[in-house]
């Protein structure tokens, strides 16, 4: 039988008190058991509090990309003196929106990130103004199935839409570019620079065929995995010229980019302190999703140009002598663009790779033998190799089957005795880059935390 719910008052007041005390005992920074224990003394609660917002809710959800975007989102709104609620702390599924929606406050704008499979469900109860659609990859398979299942369930969710609702779209991505097609109110971006283009789909490519008829998609240019300027040769289906479009990408290795906008309401000059390509794009969805509610041009760039690195996304610590750069990697595109973005770095490669197989991770990791690890040996870079986590014995293996020679590659399963291994190997050149899985740079953030680096970061409880 099921419980009544309480009066929306009660249940907040009583899903406060629990994130309160779940900090006060040291069990997490209270973003999800709020959420979680709201919607369970009122189901309504995240709709009634999503129409209390007066500019309307932002959804933004894509495989790769999202926290990073919902950064640079925040940083413009932010600029323009909106008053913002955000789940900050990446708390993505429902239980996360709904926590932060209890600390609105009279925000006049709710932006939140939302995790792929959770989107159909937050956009029917939200009902939101701007919904940003990134990309879609293949990614914790055991968790979301095969691509198609969530491209099925984005373009229903999409169909359901408000036609008053502006959905943004990266018309890089067949698929996502396909989901969106029939929805009246867009904005599409896309990356039109010929020089940061490669002339074939990588390994790790996952939509390869059109969407309309089936037929083998051909690439005029290839960007980021099946990202990049695609038409079908046998129906006709092709890229549209996109509304905000990068007509110059100049990457710096991880010292940061520059960028030459187009958009509808003029050119936006854009130096960003976020590395690669993958971040090009974050980059040109956050301004697509600006000028769609229609934040001042001239203030976007700047604002967007302040922002750091989000939580292990091409952060850096100074470790003694080295310079630690962390690089998340949960799947083969955001992988390989990590391993493009070091190879335009002028010194030896010196490695730290942290693979976990958790929950949170995805507990399929047959995903890393799509990564292009090879281009690392093919360079001639690879200084040193240390591997680690709950399945440092897979990556151990995979590196082997790359061709790496055994006797330079380290096992050292526990991430702070690897931290301690790669810092070794690394100290004569000065720097590590590491490149966990998400629970595993959950793990190496308690390290250096520990060890007083860096403040600590609160896990999802």
């Amino acid at each position: 039988m099921r419980m009544p719910s309480l009066p929306q008052g009660l249940a907040a007041r009583a899903a406060r008190g629990a994130g309160q005390l779940s900090q006060k005992l040291g069990r997490g920074g209270g973003t999800t058991i709020p959420g979680l224990l709201l919607n369970r003394l009122r189901p309504e609660a995240t709709a009634e509090m999503a129409r209390s917002v007066s500019g309307g809710v932002i959804l933004l959800s894509g495989t790769n990309g999202k926290t990073t975007t919902a950064r640079l989102v925040r940083a413009a709104l932010d600029a323009n003196g909106a008053r913002v609620v955000a789940n900050t702390a990446g708390s993505n599924l429902e239980r996360g929106v709904a926590t932060a929606l209890l600390n609105a406050d009279g925000a006049e704008v709710a932006l939140f990130e939302v995790d792929e499979a959770a989107l159909p469900g937050l956009m029917a109860q939200t009902k939101p103004r701007v919904v940003t659609l990134m990309n879609l990859f293949r990614d914790q398979l055991d968790r979301y199935g095969e691509l198609e299942h969530l491209v099925d369930r984005w373009r229903t969710a999409v169909a359901e839409l408000d036609p008053a609702a502006t959905v943004i779209y990266n018309a890089d991505d067949p698929a996502v570019a396909e989901i969106v097609a029939r929805h009246p109110n867009t904005v599409s971006y896309g990356i039109e620079d010929p020089r940061v283009g490669r002339d074939r789909l990588p390994h790790a490519a996952d939509t390869t065929e059109c969407r309309n008829c089936g037929a083998a998609l051909h690439y005029e240019m290839v960007t980021i995995a099946h990202l990049g300027r695609w038409s079908c040769p046998e129906c006709g289906l092709a890229r549209v010229q996109p509304d905000v479009r990068a007509t110059r990408v100049e990457l710096h290795g991880l010292d940061g980019q520059r960028l030459s906008i187009a958009t509808p309401q003029g050119p936006i000059e854009l130096s960003l302190r976020l590395p690669g390509m993958h971040n090009s794009y974050n980059a040109l969805a956050a301004t697509a999703t600006s000028v769609a509610l229609d934040l001042a041009p001239g203030a976007i760039g700047p604002a967007l140009a302040k922002r750091e690195a989000a939580f292990g996304r091409a952060e850096r610590t100074q470790v003694g002598k080295v310079k630690v750069t962390t690089l998340l990697a949960k799947n083969p595109a955001g992988a390989n663009e990590n391993i493009r973005t070091m190879l335009l770095e002028d010194h030896p490669l010196h490695l730290l790779v942290l693979l976990n197989d958790r929950t949170a991770d995805g507990q399929d990791v047959s995903w890393i033998w799509d990564v292009d690890y090879e281009l690392l040996l093919d360079s001639d870079r690879l200084a040193s190799l240390t591997v680690g986590g709950d399945r440092g014995y897979d990556m151990a293996l995979r590196f082997r089957y790359a061709g790496f020679d055994p006797e330079r590659l380290s096992v050292v399963p526990s991430v702070s005795a690897g931290l301690n291994a790669a810092l070794k190997a690394s100290e004569t050149d000065g720097y590590l880059y590491v490149l966990p899985t998400y629970t595993a740079l959950l793990e190496f953030q308690a390290v250096l935390a520990e060890r007083g680096l860096v403040p600590a970061f609160w896990e999802d409880e």
